[in-house]
């Protein structure tokens, strides 16, 4: 199985839980694995330049250096149509590697795959 999803739906309200899915997809894509990251309720933020401003805790590193990193590497995000249009959030200000899309998005990006997923 080479393709993760990650489905993340907790944005800067609890930055421990939203590190902790980027620990996991960091990894996972830094070992050449394929990697998207479904964004939903308010983790939809996080697709937003300059949003993802946080350090979690003592000894946690900061959040924006795992989206560089999960960037650099190839990870992606799907990033919900529906969470955005009820946030009144313009896609304009995405970062370069997250596209709107929803469950059939994801469904076609994992095809005839199995893929590993997590939840968070």
């Amino acid at each position: 199985m080479n393709k993760v999803a990650i489905s993340l739906c907790t944005g800067l309200e609890d930055p421990e839980k939203v590190t902790v899915a980027f620990l996991v997809a960091v990894g996972a894509v830094e070992q050449g694995r394929e990697v998207r990251m479904f964004l939903t309720k308010e983790a939809v933020r996080l697709a937003l330049a300059g949003h993802a401003q946080a350090i979690a805790c003592e000894g946690c590193p900061p959040l924006a250096g795992l989206l560089e990193r999960y960037a650099a590497a190839g990870g992606t995000f799907l990033v919900c149509p529906i969470c955005l249009d009820a946030r009144h959030i313009d896609r304009s200000s995405f970062l370069p590697n997250a596209e709107a899309g929803g469950t059939v998005q994801l469904w076609a990006w994992i095809g005839e795959d199995s893929a590993v997923t997590f939840s968070y």
